[in-house]
């Protein structure tokens, strides 16, 4: 039976807007190197780069029906996260969906299957992040679900959840902890800022990073 919220809880822009200011890698590192969806999930174009809050889609592999329903509901700002079943032998997605994508003010999406129109997704700008590319394309006939919790790169997303993408993939941070994260990140990025001005200044790797009091522990000689 196909299940469908209209209405789905957001993190505050402020919130989003916060964790925004982080690459995916720091808010991976931050909240104890946890929510990186699996790494095949990458931008179809170098560059790409998006964080919002998630509304979830679960379509049948080889069908994209719920998937426009869910354009249909995304707000400004909204992630679109698709689960397909891993299907990468089609696109459900391409042109004609990404230009409604545009027109609605989505932020991105996500799928763990492939896309299509490669080339016509590039230009629209659109931040679209699969699991590769396909000629194929997909029916519209099957019923699914629109935000409920959805399993994408073999992570658990609920609707409303913040994710983020960027060259380097994409991670997704719990709304709950999301306020939480964004500082943790704040910090991270603030330390590493001090070793990389310190190595600029020529001091030593191991002695900036801590390395040599590790190496020291692990009983690491010199020869």
């Amino acid at each position: 039976m196909s299940q469908v919220n209209k209405t789905i809880s957001r993190p505050p822009k402020s919130v989003i807007d916060a964790v925004a200011e982080f690459p995916p890698a720091t808010l991976h590192e931050a909240q104890g190197r946890c929510g990186a969806l699996d790494w095949r999930i990458k931008p179809i174009h170098p560059g790409m780069r998006f964080c919002g809050p998630a509304v979830t889609v679960r379509c049948t592999p080889g069908d994209n029906l719920m998937l426009q329903v869910a354009i249909s509901l995304a707000e400004p700002g909204d992630v679109l996260v698709v689960h397909t079943g891993g299907n990468c032998e089609q696109g459900p997605f391409g042109e004609v969906l990404a230009t409604a994508c545009v027109a609605r003010g989505i932020a991105g999406i996500v799928f763990d299957s492939g896309v299509r129109d490669a080339t016509a997704l590039r230009k629209l700008g659109l931040p679209v992040f699969s699991a590769g590319l396909s000629v194929k394309g997909t029916v519209k006939e099957t019923l699914g679900d629109v935000n409920h919790p959805v399993v994408v790169g073999g992570i658990s997303i609920e609707p409303g959840d913040i994710v983020a993408g960027d060259d380097d993939g994409v991670v997704l941070v719990r709304a709950a902890e999301a306020e939480e994260v964004a500082r943790k990140s704040r910090d991270r990025e603030d330390k590493e800022a001090q070793f990389m001005d310190r190595l600029r200044a020529g001091e030593n790797v191991l002695e900036v990073l801590g390395m040599d009091r590790v190496l020291e522990a692990k009983g690491f000689s010199w020869t």
